[in-house]
């Protein structure tokens, strides 16, 4: 037991051991996660930066192009040649920024570096005239100005005298490439943290509003508001991780046990769990085996002492039969002949034991008042044995064994009397069972030995094997399906035995 406990001790040490080394791993990835934000955090910032500079130098570029526009278009109405103009070069430098240019009647004046023109409508709107083509050109441009207009602010000038013409713009095409790249990277970095439940279990909160910026547990991205509930789960141990974003605000990064980490904290209690399983079967069939051993043991020993007998009773009978034969008193051999009798019905019944007992259909009340009548005569004048039964109770059993069963019961209760007392026997039967209670007014039996009164060598008397019990177990539970059981017992009071046979 002290090196099984040592054992389970020191299992259970390094199990330990290896689930500290486990969670101290997993901590460390939490930090390289928790990193791996702020570094990303940090990239994308440094990004929106170079957009915006980027932006502004498309607004700048657009100024100068609006400006040499204007400059072009006040020229040209006054029928100045601006061929070679500095108007017209910084005008053909703009090969990128998409422009659609509205006067202040709603028309579309011109348009630049756009992505489609009447060319494309063309190939899905054959069926249209020219002007009607156009036409539809210019809508689809306005719609695009009501789109822009809400991005980006428009550059208005005045041409001529009350005419105006408003010049509208979005990212060129190269920026939103960059944009979109860059979107793609964050949106795939998210999904990476959203949708992979096998990482560390993390929750990132914003540090003044405490909302939830992100987290890969299941249970709050279907209903936030378990948020408190979930932190409750969370280990001690593990304290939160502040992520500075450097501009202004900060985040708190909770993390908890990965699902692989809780369960190896109970594989020592199921190794055991199935140790202690195979321990219990193992000691189930050894135990099986041991009392089919015994078993086997107790009928070898019943049917050699049944061959035992055999002889000297045979030369019994015969002694019996030549005193007879000399006259000897009639009474003397009478009953010398009931005890031949009683002598052959304890060899018949040794020699059952370990083998089939046949049953038949009949009087159990005949059964136990034969053997009553036997024991009357030889035992104590003190003891007032009663016997009351019903007339014709048949129920299967044999009848040679289960007097042995009743035989047994009563001398146990005439020993507990001390030779002295009442033994009162009755026989009564219900719609399942047949019932035999043996009741006598002895010492009793305590009751912390009513659970081993059946177990083979257990017995209260200075001499004896401690067999007889055993034996009217075997009797009535394995041969007759039946039960033996003390129905009631009282120290000092009595003892009363219950013998049910059923009765199909």
């Amino acid at each position: 037991m002290a090196f099984a406990l040592l054992l389970v001790g020191a299992s259970l040490f390094i199990s330990n051991q290896i689930l500290s080394k486990v969670g101290e791993h997993e901590k460390e990835r939490a930090e390289q996660w928790a990193d791996a934000i702020q570094k990303k955090i940090v990239l994308v910032q440094l990004t929106n930066g170079t957009f915006s500079e980027m932006r502004e130098n498309e607004r700048a570029k657009m100024e100068l192009w609006v400006q040499a526009t204007t400059a072009a278009s006040k020229n040209g109405a006054l029928g100045v040649d601006i061929e070679d103009s500095l108007a017209l070069f910084i005008i053909k430098q703009n090969d990128e920024i998409p422009v659609i240019a509205v006067d202040n009647y709603g028309y579309i004046s011109g348009d630049r570096n756009l992505e489609f023109d009447t060319t494309t409508l063309r190939k899905t709107h054959r069926e249209l005239s020219k002007i009607e083509l156009r036409q539809l050109f210019d809508d689809s441009l306005l719609v695009l100005v009501d789109i822009w207009e809400k991005e980006k602010p428009a550059f208005t000038v005045e041409i001529i005298e009350d005419f105006f013409i408003s010049y509208y713009y979005k990212d060129s095409p190269k920026i939103d490439s960059l944009e979109n790249t860059r979107d793609s990277i964050i949106d795939a970095f998210n999904m990476d943290l959203l949708n992979n439940e096998s990482l560390v279990p993390v929750l990132l909160i914003d540090k003044k509003t405490n909302e939830i910026t992100g987290t890969n547990i299941p249970e709050l991205k279907e209903d936030p508001s378990k948020l408190e509930e979930v932190l409750a789960t969370m280990p001690s141990a593990n304290k939160p991780i502040i992520i500075d974003f450097q501009n202004g605000q900060s985040s708190k990064l909770y993390y908890g046990e990965s699902p692989e980490l809780k369960q190896l904290q109970y594989f020592p209690y199921i190794q055991f769990i199935v140790i202690g399983l195979f321990a219990l079967i193992s000691y189930v069939i050894f135990s099986t085996f041991r009392k089919a051993e015994q078993n086997q043991v107790w009928a070898g020993m019943a049917k050699e002492t049944a061959h035992q007998l055999g002889t000297p009773l045979s030369s019994l009978m015969a002694w019996v039969q030549l005193l007879e034969a000399q006259g000897v008193d009639p009474m003397v051999t009478k009953e010398m002949h009931k005890d031949v009798d009683r002598l052959e019905k304890v060899t018949d019944r040794f020699s059952k034991i370990g083998s089939g007992a046949k049953l038949d259909d009949q009087d159990i009340c005949l059964t136990v008042r034969n053997v009553m009548s036997y024991l009357g005569p030889r035992i104590s004048d003190k003891v007032d044995v009663s016997v009351d039964s019903d007339a014709n109770i048949k129920v299967r059993h044999n009848a040679p064994l289960m007097e042995w069963v009743v035989e047994n019961i009563c001398k146990n209760a005439i020993d507990a009397m001390e030779a002295e007392g009442e033994l009162d026997v009755s026989v009564h039967s219900s719609s399942d069972w047949v019932h035999i209670d043996i009741k006598d007014n002895g010492k009793g039996i305590p009751q912390k030995q009513l659970a081993t009164i059946f177990e083979p060598g257990f017995s209260t008397k200075k001499r004896g094997w401690g067999l007889g019990l055993s034996l009217v177990m075997r009797i009535v539970k394995e041969y007759h399906k039946g039960r033996v059981f003390v129905l009631e017992s009282e120290v000092g009071v009595g003892t009363t035995f219950r013998i049910s046979l059923p009765v199909k």
